[in-house]
């Protein structure tokens, strides 16, 4: 973006450069005035001037043009070559009235010149060099002009009389040009500041237009949207054309007009209040981005985004870019992670984090009739443990977590809370029914390294104790099922702690 800065001196340079190069054409079109006079003065045209007067102005014009150009081409940038193109035009004034050519051109034209510079040194030269020339000039016709004359006026009185109107009228325009000049430099200053300023805000618009293409071969669709002049764009057509949006009328885009019948049925409300073009410009207001996750019937999961890339300096944007992006494989993967987290390794089950989870929705948003809590925990890990290694426990813990899964079923969620500790969250008005499912199945199970499994049950139904808090039923659950464990150590004979 630096790059499009140009400083006002490289800026002024630039112009000399090209105004010498027009000056070098002004010099040699003066080459020609030579051989024009010759031809005039061979058909009588011209009564005063002579073959060397045109002969004169020739060479004199062809080796200052010469000298010109190829300073212009060895210090296109230097002073010299500005200096010798102002000479050389004062030089042709100064030949073209020794010759004594009926030419009326005003000496004030080369100061005049020289503002095209617009540099005060270099029109301090042309103005006083100019000057002298003038004075040189009107002291060489003198003579002639004075002979001319049928009256007694010597050359001295005509030189005199001639010099002090030329120096008075040159007094007064030095003074209007160096005014003029002043005004021009401080324009051109001005002029300068707001160019660069244009062309930052050129790269700047440049550059996000190249960022706009590369997103463009990103986003599934990218629609350009100007607020200022009401116009949409879609950057992926291989045309680019605007189309108007009316305001007045239209409250959403071309683009998202031709989603919406793509939306999934329940999500079409949340997706055309998202979409609306009237209200974008409030809601991006000091902000980079504004976005929301809906579902294309066919596609599957989708991210739509406005993105501010132009705004006012009070935060409101001007130039917005509406894309869509697949983002299914991404949900897929989320999705995944999520249940990664929050399901138990070994047994595949649901963890302890997100039994948690799941619980404190319950207790923000309260139970229902059905709700039951199952408490389970395996009888006879720790010997199992001790004896067959733990090889035989995961068996256990894992043929335990199989049959408290085909037990409930649809019903309800499985959570493995600790080493053969369960917990289960079951809607049904036949608790008795899912522990005798539990029960038949653990009775049927065997393993490779174990031949039985037996499992502790207990649970609390909510519709039994109204005014319990989940916390209450998990104590409830956990009493019952200490209670059916004592009863099944106390009936088995064995010792609980082995």
């Amino acid at each position: 973006m630096t790059d499009s800065i140009i400083e006002f001196d490289e800026f002024i340079n630039e112009t000399r450069k090209h105004i010498n190069g027009y000056l070098n054409i002004v010099l040699r079109i003066c080459i020609l005035v030579g051989p024009i006079c010759a031809v005039c003065l061979k058909f009588g045209i011209f009564r005063y001037i002579t073959y060397f007067h045109c002969l004169q102005i020739t060479a004199a014009m062809t080796v200052l043009s010469i000298v010109h150009y190829i300073l212009t081409q060895k210090y296109p940038y230097s002073d010299s070559a500005t200096i010798t193109a102002i000479v050389g035009i004062d030089i042709f004034l100064l030949l073209l009235n020794t010759a004594h050519f009926g030419i009326y051109l005003s000496w004030c034209i080369v100061p005049i010149l020289s503002l095209l510079f617009a540099n005060k040194k270099t029109f301090l030269f042309a103005s006083f060099f100019n000057y002298a020339m003038m004075l040189a000039a009107i002291w060489i016709t003198s003579p002639y002009y004075a002979s001319l004359r049928s009256d007694d006026m010597t050359a001295m009185n005509r030189f005199i009389g001639i010099a002090l109107t030329y120096t008075l009228e040159s007094i007064l325009i030095f003074f209007i040009e160096y005014l003029v000049l002043g005004l021009s430099i401080d324009h051109m200053k001005e002029l300068h500041i707001q160019f660069n300023s244009i062309k930052l805000h050129e790269a700047d618009m440049q550059e996000k237009m190249d960022i706009l293409d590369s997103m463009a071969e990103i986003y599934d669709n990218v629609n350009l949207i100007n607020f200022i002049n009401s116009t949409e764009m879609s950057l992926r057509d291989d045309k680019l054309v605007e189309h108007p949006i009316d305001m007045s009328v239209q409250d959403h885009t071309k683009m998202t007009q031709r989603l919406r019948g793509s939306i999934m049925p329940d999500q079409i409300d949340s997706f055309w209040k998202f979409t609306t073009i009237t209200t974008v410009r409030a809601r991006l207001t000091h902000k980079k981005l504004i976005s929301a996750e809906f579902i294309d019937i066919e596609k599957g999961w989708f991210r739509a985004q406005y993105i501010a890339v132009d705004s006012t300096p009070d935060g409101i944007p001007n130039i917005v870019i509406y894309t869509t992006r697949n983002i299914d494989e991404e949900k897929k993967r989320e999705e995944n992670l999520i249940r990664i987290s929050m399901t138990d390794e070994l047994t595949r089950l649901f963890n302890r984090r997100c039994y948690d989870e799941d619980i404190s929705i319950y207790r923000k948003h309260g139970l229902n009739s059905g709700f039951v809590l199952f408490s389970v925990d395996v009888n006879g890990l720790k010997a199992a443990n001790d004896t067959k290694g733990h090889a035989a426990g995961d068996e256990l813990i894992k043929g335990a977590a199989d049959c408290l899964a085909s037990s409930v079923g649809s019903k309800g969620k499985v959570y493995r809370t600790g080493g053969d500790e369960f917990l289960a969250i079951v809607h049904t008005d036949t608790p008795e029914d899912i522990i005798s499912n539990i029960k038949n199945k653990s009775n049927d199970w065997h393993g490779a390294y174990v031949d039985k499994l037996s499992m502790s049950i207990g649970y609390a139904a909510y519709c039994d104790n109204e005014d319990a808090t989940i916390d209450d039923l998990e104590r409830i659950a956990d009493s019952k099922m200490y209670e059916d464990k004592e009863r099944y150590y106390r009936e088995s004979g064995m010792d609980r702690r082995k």
